[in-house]
């Protein structure tokens, strides 16, 4: 080999320039692989009823909202969720599910599915009524429907309370939608803020502004020791409820209960970002096979290398010439 030969063999920029012809030949002939995930088919449902604005989060130092939580704690789920997974959104309301969109492909609707979650409102509730486990029953029926596993979120708070403290019926199957109750909200009772008609804050509800006790249905066992007491006339007993439904803490035992008549599971919503990991264990994953484009690894390689070949070359042509001695 000629000198002239092994002085190009021995020039770091002949090399580099060799890494990216041959970094983007691979690139342009590489085949995508094909590999297998596991994607889940779900219909994520957020209650929007009254005591969702209680604030006993907190979000950078400042207080937050339990229904700022449980969006922050859905659009981690979303971000989590792989491709070829379908998500569907719906609201809970008065005493049902209502859906806003059929679970479809996450990355092709990321944009639009993170948008929709984020513009999720307290005013969206038109009545102040919040009867959990029929929202819950129906919210199973429609996933039963789509396919897709249930993940709800609620702080499990009845309003009216349930009569004599007893779930309603449940129609459906135990444990043929599967998916995950998540409780909201924290363990200490909060006041829940009151709004006016124009969306104003303007303090919070009092003991008579909410029904302390449902009275549908038959009287409770101590109806008749209760003062003022007419099995006709009074089967309540003579004066108003009082109590503390007022005041709003996560319903944790009623959520179990709710969660072992339908074959739900359960978990205490701490970290909005650990909900992906609860979904995991509640829903069922099924394999899909996605193919992988990865010609961007040695188009990235063959990109570095010429930025370093004309990066050290004009660094190198910036070097001020040695004068003569």
């Amino acid at each position: 080999m000629s000198r002239g030969g092994l002085d190009v063999l021995r020039d770091w920029r002949f090399w580099l320039l060799a890494v990216a012809g041959l970094s983007l030949a691979v690139a342009l002939v590489m085949p995508r692989l094909t590999l297998t995930r596991q994607a889940r088919d779900l219909l994520l449902v957020i209650d929007v009823t009254g005591s969702m604005n209680v604030r006993d989060y907190t979000q950078g130092g400042e207080p937050a909202s339990r229904l700022a939580t449980a969006k922050r704690a859905a659009r981690a789920l979303l971000a989590d969720l792989p491709c070829q997974s379908r998500l569907g959104l719906a609201i809970f309301t008065e005493r049902r599910s209502f859906l806003l969109f059929e679970p479809a492909e996450v990355c092709e609707n990321f944009a639009a599915m993170d948008g929709a979650i984020d513009m999720i409102d307290w005013r969206m509730a038109w009545e102040g009524d919040s009867y959990v486990a029929r929202g819950v029953h129906s919210a199973l029926a429609i996933a039963d429907s789509l396919y897709a596993d249930l993940v709800f979120l609620t702080d499990g708070q009845e309003a009216p309370p349930l009569a004599g403290g007893e779930l309603p019926a449940y129609e459906g199957e135990p444990g043929k939608v599967a998916g995950l109750l998540v409780g909201v909200g924290g363990t200490e009772p909060s006041p829940i803020p009151k709004y006016n008609e124009d969306g104003r804050e303007i303090g919070f509800y009092a003991e008579q502004d909410v029904p302390q006790e449902n009275r549908s249905g038959p009287p409770p066992a101590d109806a008749p020791s209760r003062a003022g007491w007419n099995p006709r006339n009074a089967p309540w007993g003579g004066e108003p409820a009082t109590g503390t439904e007022h005041l709003s803490a996560m319903r944790e035992e009623g959520l179990r209960r709710l969660a072992a008549q339908t074959g739900l599971g359960f978990a205490a919503l701490r970290d909005p970002a650990a909900l992906p990991e609860a979904v995991k264990a509640d829903t069922r994953a099924h394999p899909v096979e996605v193919r992988v484009d990865m010609a961007g690894i040695p188009a990235a390689l063959a990109l570095l290398a010429l930025t370093a070949l004309f990066g050290i070359g004009a660094l190198a042509g910036r070097r001020p010439e040695r004068l003569p001695a």
